[in-house]
């Protein structure tokens, strides 16, 4: 008889373990756009699902799909997004942008957009005509000093869809006026939700207005703020002291490396509730000295919504 018993419990518990394999795990397909950084002297390595662990909120969730953003899926488009305030002479930085712009694959679109008064001026939409962009680059020529970062979100909120990968470079001081030291910036938080709704990724580099030898209380502040939008937006940010930078060279040399080293993960989220909403996360690799740059928030549908998958196409 306990034989029987116990070759019905092993019975039990070979069904159980099949039934566990053949289920497929429960959460919600959402997308997140992972960049490997820097690769401390040595070549990104080959890179499967199995070598990232997704966490929300503490959670570790299902990774379905890693999809390297090459060849036929490396479809991307930039904005250059230049804050007229930062009306420091560029001298030379100009011609280190259009040679960043000519050197990027044939795959990556460019548009061109100004702040002016703090607003939002269109200036070209992303096209593949390099010469044509580079032609509508105009150096800073001065404006009222307001927030850049309202129109930043007027650009991501008013930016069709229709590309795998989107991507701000922005120069600005990053200074609101009317910002209150110490304190959360609505206008930043505002981008900042905007680009993770949308999976834009800003890069940020910080340029000053002609006074800012005489004009510095509020500028370690502007360069907090740039900082912070790249960091939450899966981007970066890039100064050295409050005065102007020598070259964009190195920054730029180093956005280039990171465009050319990102993936679309796919992972199973908790579901989200009513229509939708953004869910924070973070993302591990299990190979030692890989940096792993992601947004700190991603978009999860709602149920029965479609996930935006990108195409890279």
């Amino acid at each position: 008889m306990r034989k029987a018993r116990r070759f019905l419990l092993v019975i039990a518990a070979c069904s159980a373990f099949a039934f566990a394999q053949s289920t497929p795990p429960a959460g919600t397909p959402a997308h997140v756009l992972v960049t490997i950084g820097h690769h401390y002297g040595h070549a990104p390595a080959a890179l499967t699902k199995q070598n990232f662990t997704v966490f929300e909120q503490y959670d570790p969730r299902p990774v379905v799909d890693l999809v390297p953003l090459r060849g036929d899926r490396a479809g991307l488009e930039i904005f250059l997004l230049v804050d007229n305030c930062s009306s420091c002479e560029v001298g030379s930085k100009f011609e280190e942008l259009a040679k960043f712009i000519r050197a990027q694959p044939p795959t990556t679109s460019f548009g061109v957009a100004y702040i002016q008064d703090g607003k939002l001026k269109m200036a070209e939409n992303p096209t593949g005509n390099r010469e044509r962009v580079i032609k509508a680059l105009n150096p800073p020529a001065g404006s009222k000093p307001a927030s850049p970062f309202g129109a930043l979100a007027e650009l991501i909120n008013g930016w069709a869809q229709d590309s795998a990968r989107r991507a701000v470079l922005m120069i600005s001081n990053g200074i609101n006026p009317a910002g209150i030291e110490n304190r959360e910036d609505p206008s930043t938080e505002a981008a900042i939700e905007a680009a993770q709704r949308a999976g834009v990724t800003v890069y940020a580099i910080y340029h000053p207005s002609a006074d800012y030898l005489t004009n510095d209380s509020k500028i370690y502040s502007g360069q907090l703020q740039l900082a912070h939008v790249g960091i939450e937006t899966g981007g970066e940010a890039y100064f050295l002291s409050f005065g102007p930078l020598n070259s964009l060279g190195p920054f730029l040399a180093d956005i280039g490396d990171h465009l050319a080293n990102q993936y679309w993960l796919e992972f199973l989220a908790n579901p989200s509730e009513g229509a939708g909403g953004l869910q924070s996360i973070s993302i591990h690799s299990d190979i030692p000295d890989l940096e792993v740059i992601v947004p700190s928030r991603v978009w999860v549908p709602g149920p029965g919504a479609t996930s935006r998958r990108p195409t890279g196409e």
